[in-house]
């Protein structure tokens, strides 16, 4: 199969490295977030003209300022887009820097990706719940056993379909046209990489898939509660095998 890294939201990182700051930027998951890095604020405002992006990262530490006029000149680039701002205590943030968010070294990436989570656009009026399982529209986030992802447009497309259609025997042929509004033969690969990304995200483990099943030769069936006894343990048996 193709090794595609599918993308999700988009983040504009303004880095330049004129002083030593620690690397931030591998704690971003590349199938979560499709960062674009811009070494100067000229170089940031000029994307912002050309695209939008859903969040603007400043990591003023690296430019050994506090970023103020960087972040004036971002804000008037992209009024509505949040900015989170990175400082180091030797070049605290102005305190009237028009940024949503301030993190100031040292931090854990934890964190980071946290205040990242919280940035990001997440209308909750837009969820359909079905099940373990509740799917935000606009922001294209996903719930499930208590933990939360971003999907990228064409899963989170799939995986509408899965919960408009819970216990369904679902063709790959529906699927191909539903989901890629495709027409003719269905190009199994392209279904089956979309849904071995989906399992990494939603299932506890995706060699045993407990929510999306599969149906050999014919498509999948969707379980929007699992399926009964999955993920549960065999129970060993009180009565040793010896002397039966």
């Amino acid at each position: 199969m193709p090794q595609i890294v599918p993308k999700a939201y988009t983040i504009l990182w303004v880095e330049n490295r004129r002083v030593k700051v620690p690397d931030l930027r591998a704690a971003l998951r590349p199938q979560w977030y499709e960062v674009h890095v811009v070494a100067s604020g000229r170089a940031a405002a000029a994307f912002l003209a050309a695209r939008a992006a859903d969040l603007v990262v400043l990591y003023a530490a690296s430019f050994g300022s506090s970023g103020y006029l960087m972040a004036k000149s971002l804000r008037a680039a992209a009024p509505h887009t949040p900015i989170l701002l990175i400082a180091s205590p030797e070049a605290p943030p102005h305190p009237q820097s028009p940024v949503s968010e301030v993190l100031v070294l040292p931090f854990t990436p934890r964190k980071l990706l946290n205040r990242i989570r919280r940035l990001l656009p997440r209308g909750e009026d837009a969820w359909q719940q079905v099940g373990k399982f509740a799917l935000n529209h606009e922001t294209r986030w996903v719930r499930v056993d208590g933990k939360e992802a971003p999907l990228t447009p064409r899963l989170a497309r799939l995986l509408a379909y899965f919960l408009s259609h819970p216990y369904q025997v679902l063709t790959y042929q529906e699927l191909y046209r539903a989901v890629w509004n495709g027409s003719g033969t269905p190009v199994l690969d392209t279904i089956q990489v979309h849904i071995a990304w989906l399992r990494r995200i939603v299932e506890q483990d995706p060699h045993v898939p407990c929510f999306i099943e599969t149906l050999r030769g014919v498509g999948y069936r969707f379980h929007p509660e699992g399926k009964a006894g999955c993920g549960e343990r065999p129970r060993r048996s009180s009565k040793s095998r010896r002397g039966w």
